[in-house]
């Protein structure tokens, strides 16, 4: 058995509150703690959802494919005819691939396929690329 020191034994009567932390808002809305609240007569504030229980999306007030025909043409501008056989007829001269001229532009072999497919957006950048790449003229009035 352990010894007791032979001290005075002292009380500390000194009280000790304890705080309660404040509750979580998602303890507040248990059906319990609202129940109890609604007995002792302190106030509840209860928000009723529109859509709550339905499996239903709000209609937008203007239809997205509206907008979007608002904003932007229908349709953007893609590679000319001219541009398409120019940039092809080019690279059959240096016998050049698709992969290869892509390589020296450092795109994609699938945006110089575009290119010549017609169906690329022209963008500046990746035509003046392949102007100094196959010494053509590209951008501008091809073929003068």
């Amino acid at each position: 058995m352990p010894n007791r020191s032979a001290g005075a034994l002292t009380q500390d009567w000194e009280p000790v509150v304890i705080h309660k932390s404040k509750p979580k808002p998602q303890d507040l809305r248990k059906p319990k703690v609202v129940n109890q609240a609604l007995r002792s007569g302190a106030p509840v504030q209860t928000i009723k959802k529109s859509d709550a229980g339905h499996n239903k999306k709000a209609a937008p007030a203007v239809s997205v494919k509206k907008l979007d025909e608002a904003a932007e043409p229908a349709a953007l501008d893609r590679v000319s005819a001219d541009v398409r056989h120019a940039i092809q007829k080019a690279r059959l001269e240096k016998k050049m691939s698709q992969a290869e001229l892509a390589k020296r532009i450092n795109e994609l072999p699938k945006v110089v396929q575009e290119y010549e497919n017609g169906k690329a957006v022209p963008n500046q950048a990746v035509l003046a690329k392949m102007e100094r790449v196959l010494e053509v003229k590209l951008r501008g009035k091809v073929g003068k």
